[in-house]
């Protein structure tokens, strides 16, 4: 676990099974979407192997010769399946409202790049009135590599006028905090799909912690 105690002055941040714990309700829609293709699905697995790549690309896998636009269709199936599931239970995990408050009072800007498609970023964000709260919202709607390409990491640093390695990127994903090592950039992990030692190989870790209000290290953070 990385101890690099320059300040950030930028936050990145994952929104799925981060900004909210919805992890469960995704793995409820892939094993449907797998099921109904007659296709095997491990449950164990899935999410820590995939989270952060595009829902096009998690296919793309299965039916390498399919036309993109038959990937998004099939994508947005499965989308709309987690839509109607979750939206029930939408809130925000515990701790995060504060860290946000401790960003606005210091003047640190922050960002969500997230592989999720446009609908369910405005299902999270617009319905919990969080987008207000970002400089920017990165996703691979807009062109982007879902992760662990660094790209939609580096977007938001730049739009955000900030240097890579002066931002800490919170994620939940193996991927997501390989995306950020890629980039440069520090990393928290949300222990909500894996335990801390699905992330001991990552020297760019800085905290863990089941939410945000019980990061471990997070106290010590610093904004510059």
């Amino acid at each position: 676990m990385s101890t690099d105690p320059s300040p950030a002055r930028a936050l990145i941040f994952d929104m799925d099974g981060t900004i909210v714990d919805n992890m469960r309700f995704h793995d409820d829609a892939w094993e449907s979407w797998h099921l109904g293709n007659a296709l095997p699905f491990d449950r164990e697995t899935f999410a820590a192997r995939t989270a952060g790549m595009a829902g096009h690309e998690i296919i793309a896998a299965h039916f390498p010769q399919a036309a993109l636009a038959e990937l998004e269709a099939m994508s947005d199936a499965k989308e709309a399946f987690y839509r109607g599931a979750y939206r029930p239970h939408l809130a925000v995990s515990a701790g995060f409202m504060e860290l946000l408050a401790r960003a606005d009072a210091a003047g640190v800007p922050m960002a969500v790049a997230s592989a999720a498609p446009p609908q369910n970023i405005e299902l999270v964000l617009d319905t919990l009135s969080l987008r207000r709260r970002f400089a920017t919202i990165v996703s691979p709607s807009q062109g982007y590599r879902g992760k662990p390409h660094p790209d939609m990491f580096l977007a938001a640093a730049e739009r955000m006028k900030v240097e890579p390695a002066d931002c800490i990127v919170f994620e939940d994903a193996p991927l997501g905090v390989e995306a950020a090592r890629r980039a440069g950039m520090r990393a928290v992990a949300l222990l909500t799909l894996l335990d801390a030692d699905g992330f001991a190989a990552y020297d760019n870790l800085i905290a863990t912690g089941r939410d945000f209000a019980a990061l471990d290290g997070l106290s010590a953070l610093r904004f510059a």
